[in-house]
C-alpha cells in the first residue's frame, strides 16, 4: 500500500491542480501495483529563482509492472503560477499508449488544460480497444478550445486541449481525466506483455519519439533556463521529464 503524496505546494497550488493531482494518484493506487522508482539525484525536489520570484518543483515517481515510470509534476512560481505535469511511460514490452496530462494555472484561472493517450505504435493509431471506449464517451464543448504546437503530431484524435472558460468547465476536464486514467489503468493490468523483439522495438521507437518531440516544448524549456540555466534543463528535461531507455 502507497501512502497518499504529500506536498508542501501542492494546497497553495489552484483548486483543479490540487484536485488533478489526488485523482491520478487515487487511479494509480486502486488500479496499480506500484514500487518506488528511482529519481535522478537533486532532481526530485527543485529550488530555483525566476524573475525574482522563487521557483518550486516537486517530482514524484513509481513504477508498476506494466509502466516503467509514472511521473507526476508539481511546480510553482512564486503566487503567480502554479503548473501540473504527469506522464505514464508503459514499459517497452507493454503495446501501451502513453498518459499524459498538464495544467497551467495563475490567479486568472487555468490557462492551459491538456490530456492525452498518445499512440506510439509506428501507424500512429491507439489500440481498437482504447479507440472503442473513447470514441463511445459523451461530447464534451469546451468554450475555449486551443490548437496544438507544431511538434503536436504525438498525439491521438482523442487529445484534449482547451482553457477551461468557468468553474464547471473545470470540473468536465477533471471528470474527462479521470475517464481517460480508468480506461488506461485497467487497460493495462488485463494487457500481457509482448514477446516478440520487433513489436519491442515499436514500441520503444514511438516512446523515444515522443520524448524527442515534447522536448521541442519552447516554453517550458525557457521558463526553466531562465531559472536554473541551459545545462541543467537540459538534464532535467532528458533525464526527468521525458527520458527514454
Amino acid at each position: 500500500m502507497v501512502a497518499t503524496i504529500s506536498s508542501s505546494i501542492r494546497e497553495r497550488q489552484h483548486l483543479l491542480i490540487r484536485q488533478l493531482a489526488n485523482c491520478i494518484e487515487a487511479h494509480w493506487k486502486q488500479y496499480l501495483t506500484l514500487s518506488p522508482y528511482s529519481i535522478p539525484e537533486d532532481l526530485g525536489y527543485v529550488e530555483g529563482n525566476l524573475e525574482g520570484e522563487k521557483l518550486i518543483i516537486e517530482n514524484r515517481c513509481y513504477q508498476t509492472p506494466e509502466f516503467r515510470k509514472l511521473h507526476l509534476e508539481l511546480a510553482r512560481v512564486g503566487d503567480r503560477l502554479d503548473i501540473l505535469h504527469c506522464v505514464m511511460f508503459p514499459r517497452a514490452n507493454y503495446p501501451l499508449p502513453i498518459f499524459g496530462a498538464d495544467l497551467v494555472g495563475s490567479a486568472s484561472g487555468i490557462g492551459a488544460a491538456i490530456v492525452d493517450l498518445s499512440p506510439v505504435a509506428g501507424n500512429r493509431l491507439l489500440p481498437a480497444a482504447y479507440s472503442r471506449v473513447l470514441t463511445n464517451l459523451p461530447q464534451i464543448e469546451f468554450s475555449q478550445p486551443r490548437n496544438l504546437p507544431e511538434w503536436g503530431d504525438i498525439f491521438s484524435d482523442f487529445c484534449l486541449f482547451v482553457r477551461p472558460g468557468d468553474r464547471n468547465e473545470e470540473t468536465l476536464f477533471l471528470d474527462r481525466v479521470g475517464e481517460y486514467l480508468s480506461l488506461h489503468c485497467q487497460t493495462a493490468v488485463n494487457t500481457s506483455a509482448v514477446i516478440s523483439p520487433v513489436r519491442q522495438a515499436e514500441c520503444l521507437a514511438g516512446q523515444r519519439y515522443y520524448c524527442q518531440q515534447q522536448q521541442q516544448n519552447d516554453k517550458t524549456r525557457k521558463v526553466l533556463e531562465k531559472s536554473l540555466g541551459r545545462v541543467w534543463t537540459d538534464r532535467y528535461m532528458t533525464q526527468m521529464l521525458f527520458d527514454c531507455p
